[in-house]
C-alpha cells in the first residue's frame, strides 16, 4: 500500500512538473518570436499547442497567442492589403521585410482559425479564453487595419472576423448558452452590436434555407439567446460606447446611427421569425415582444405573420399572440378584424383549469375594456362565459360572475340579457354555443339564465355573487384583480376563517326528557288515543 501511495504522489508531481514546463515553454516561445525575427518559426510550436490534448496547455497557448499577435499588430509586423499566398510570396519579388510580414500574417490567420474551432472545445475555460482573444483581435484589427479602409460604409471595422465569431456561437449541434452569456458584455458596444445583428441575419438566412423548413431546436435556441441579449438604445445620444474608435467622421458611420441600428434590428428579427420555430420558443419570444422588440422596429405591423402563426400553436401561446396583436392594433393602427373572433374561440371549458388562467382573464379584461365595441360582440362574450360558468369550479366562478357584470356595466345595451322575460326558459335558448363567430351565435337574442341558475349553487359565495343581477347594477365596476389568482385551496382557507354568528339549523331536536316532546320515544312509537 505504501508503495502504491508513493507511486501516486510521484505521478502527481510528474504531471505538475510537466505542466509547469509546458507553460514555461509556451511563454518562452512567444517571447522569442516577439524578441527577434530569427525565431519566427517558433510560432508553429505555439499553434501546435493550440491543438494539444491537455486543457491547461491549450489555455496557456491561447493567452500566449493573444499577447504575441497583439504585439505584432501594434508593431505593424503583419502584411497590410490583399494577402498573397505563400507560394506567391516565394516566387514573387518581395523584399525580406515583406516576406516576413506575409509569413506572420498567414500564421495569424491560422491562429484565428484554430481559436474559432476552440469555441466548440469541451472545456468552458478554453471556450471563454478563445472568445475573449478573438474579440481582442477584433479590437486590435480595428485600430491597426489589415485591409484598406472602406470609407463608404464600414470604415475600418473587421466585420469578417466578427462574423466568423458569430457563426461559431450559433452552433447547430451544441448549446452555447453560457458562452453567449459571456459574449453579452461585447454587445453593449454599439459597433459590435450593429455588425453582430447583420451577421445573425446572414447566418439565419443561410442555415434555415439549407434546412428547407425543418425545425432546428438547438440552433434556433442559440439564435434566440443571442438576439434576445441585444439591448437596443432608445436615443441617438446613447450611441457612445464603441469597441473601435474611428479616426474621423465617426458621426457618419452607419454603426453610429440609431436609424441604421433599428433597420438591421428589424431585419434580424423578421428573418429569424419567418421560419417555423420550436413550440416552446414562441412563448419566450411573445413574452419579450411588446417591451424588447416592437418598440425598436420601424414597421411593427410586419410582425403580423409571426403572431398569426403563433396563434395557431394553441393554449397560452395563442393568448400571448393575441396580446401582441392587441398592441399592434392600439399602438400602431393595425387593422385586424379577426382579433375578437380568435379571442372568442379561446373560451373553452379548459380555460378555467390551466395555469395561465389569471393571465388569460387579465388580458381578456383589457381587450374588452373599450366602450366602443359592438353590442353583439360584448353580448357574445358575456353569454359564452355564462354558459361555461355552469361547469366551472367555484374559484373560477367568483371571478367570472363579476367579470360578466362588468361587461354589462360598460355596455348598458346588454342589460336586456338580464331582464328579458324569457330568461326562465333555457330550453328555448337561441344561443349557438358551437358557433365560433360571435356575430353568428345569436347571443343578443338570448338571456343570461345561467346566472339565475347559479343563484342556487352549492357554494354560498358563488350563490351570493350570482344574486348581483337581481338588483340594478351600479355604475362602478367590480375590481377583479384580487380574484384572478384565487385558487380552490384559498377558497377553503377563506371559508374556514369566516365566523358565522347565525344559529346553524340542525337535523334533530335536543331532547330534554326521555318520554316527552314531539321528538321523544313515546310520541314516535305510541298513539295517545
Amino acid at each position: 500500500m505504501a508503495s502504491s501511495r508513493s507511486s501516486n504522489v510521484s505521478t502527481d508531481k510528474s504531471d505538475e512538473t510537466s505542466r509547469k514546463s509546458s507553460k514555461k515553454d509556451i511563454n518562452n516561445k512567444a517571447e522569442l518570436v516577439m524578441k527577434s525575427r530569427k525565431n519566427a518559426n517558433d510560432v508553429f510550436d505555439l499553434l501546435e499547442y493550440l491543438q494539444a490534448d491537455k486543457e491547461k496547455d491549450v489555455a496557456c497557448a491561447v493567452n500566449a497567442c493573444n499577447k504575441l499577435f497583439c504585439v505584432l499588430l501594434e508593431r505593424g509586423d503583419l502584411f497590410v492589403g490583399q494577402l498573397p499566398t505563400e507560394e506567391e510570396m516565394l516566387s514573387g519579388s518581395y523584399s525580406a521585410e515583406e516576406k516576413y510580414r506575409i509569413f506572420m500574417h498567414h500564421r495569424y490567420n491560422s491562429c484565428k482559425d484554430l481559436l474559432l474551432e476552440l469555441i466548440s472545445h469541451e472545456s468552458f475555460q478554453v471556450k471563454e479564453s478563445a472568445l475573449v482573444t478573438l474579440m481582442k483581435f477584433v479590437s486590435m484589427e480595428g485600430q491597426f487595419p489589415l485591409l484598406p479602409v472602406d470609407g463608404e460604409e464600414h470604415y475600418n471595422f473587421p466585420r469578417e472576423l466578427l462574423r466568423a465569431v458569430v457563426d461559431q456561437l450559433l452552433s447547430e449541434k451544441e448549446d452555447m448558452a453560457l458562452l453567449i452569456s459571456r459574449f453579452q458584455e461585447f454587445l453593449e458596444m454599439e459597433d459590435v452590436r450593429y455588425y453582430v445583428m447583420g451577421s445573425v441575419s446572414n447566418n439565419v438566412g443561410r442555415v434555415m434555407d439549407k434546412a428547407k423548413g425543418a425545425v432546428l431546436p438547438v440552433y434556433q435556441n442559440n439564435v434566440f439567446l443571442l438576439t434576445s441579449s441585444i439591448t437596443m438604445p432608445s436615443q441617438e445620444s446613447e450611441l457612445s460606447n464603441f469597441l473601435v474608435k474611428q479616426a474621423a467622421k465617426q458621426e457618419e458611420w452607419k454603426a453610429g446611427k440609431l436609424k441604421e441600428h433599428k433597420r438591421v434590428f428589424e431585419r434580424m428579427w423578421l428573418i429569424f421569425l419567418k421560419h417555423k420555430l420550436p413550440s416552446n420558443m414562441y412563448k419566450k419570444i411573445l413574452v419579450i415582444l411588446h417591451d424588447s422588440i416592437l418598440p425598436h422596429m420601424s414597421k411593427p405591423t410586419l410582425m403580423i405573420d409571426f403572431l398569426t402563426a403563433a396563434y395557431e400553436v394553441g393554449g397560452a401561446i395563442s393568448l400571448l399572440a393575441l396580446n401582441g396583436l392587441f398592441v399592434l392594433i392600439h399602438q400602431h393602427n393595425l387593422d385586424y378584424p379577426d382579433f375578437y373572433k380568435k379571442l372568442y374561440s379561446l373560451l373553452e371549458p379548459s380555460v378555467f383549469h390551466v395555469k395561465y388562467r389569471a393571465r388569460f382573464f387579465h388580458l381578456a379584461n383589457l381587450f374588452l375594456s373599450s366602450s366602443h365595441l359592438p353590442v353583439y360582440l360584448v353580448a357574445a362574450f358575456a353569454k359564452r362565459l355564462s354558459r361555461l360558468a355552469l361547469t366551472a369550479p367555484p374559484a373560477a366562478l367568483l371571478m367570472i360572475l363579476p367579470f360578466v357584470c362588468n361587461l354589462i356595466r360598460r355596455h348598458p345595451a346588454c342589460r336586456v340579457l338580464i331582464h328579458r322575460p324569457s330568461a326562465e326558459e333555457p330550453c328555448n335558448d337561441p344561443y349557438l354555443m358551437e358557433v365560433d363567430d360571435p356575430a353568428q351565435c345569436h347571443a343578443m337574442e338570448s338571456s343570461l339564465w345561467e346566472l339565475q341558475t347559479l343563484q342556487k349553487h352549492y357554494h354560498p359565495d358563488v350563490a351570493k355573487a350570482a344574486m348581483a343581477i337581481n338588483k340594478p347594477l351600479s355604475e362602478e365596476e367590480d375590481d377583479i384583480s384580487e380574484l384572478l389568482e384565487l385558487s380552490t385551496y384559498e377558497l377553503f382557507e377563506r371559508g374556514l376563517k369566516q365566523k358565522e354568528n347565525q344559529a346553524v339549523p340542525l337535523e334533530f331536536e335536543v331532547a330534554t326528557q326521555l318520554l316527552q316532546g314531539s321528538g321523544g320515544l313515546l310520541g314516535a312509537h305510541f298513539s295517545l288515543e
